[in-house]
């Protein structure tokens, strides 16, 4: 549970979050190739959550035929 007096909605995301099992990553990219993903998801509509997403698990695929 998170540290401190959370409210009861942080809480309850935490929660959720575990359950679902939703994991936070973090990686240490150049600033101009995350400006410009940033940007091209945006032109694209696309969050970037859900191109990672996407691109991971394309990726995982490809491995796997191999």
């Amino acid at each position: 549970m998170p540290i401190g007096s959370p409210k009861p909605q942080t809480i309850a995301t935490k929660k959720y979050e575990q359950k679902a099992g939703f994991v936070s990553k973090s990686y240490k990219l150049r600033r101009e190739l995350v400006d410009q993903f940033a940007a091209a998801c945006e032109k694209a509509g696309t969050s970037q959550a859900a191109q990672l997403t996407k691109m991971m698990k394309d990726f995982i695929e490809e491995q796997n035929k191999e």
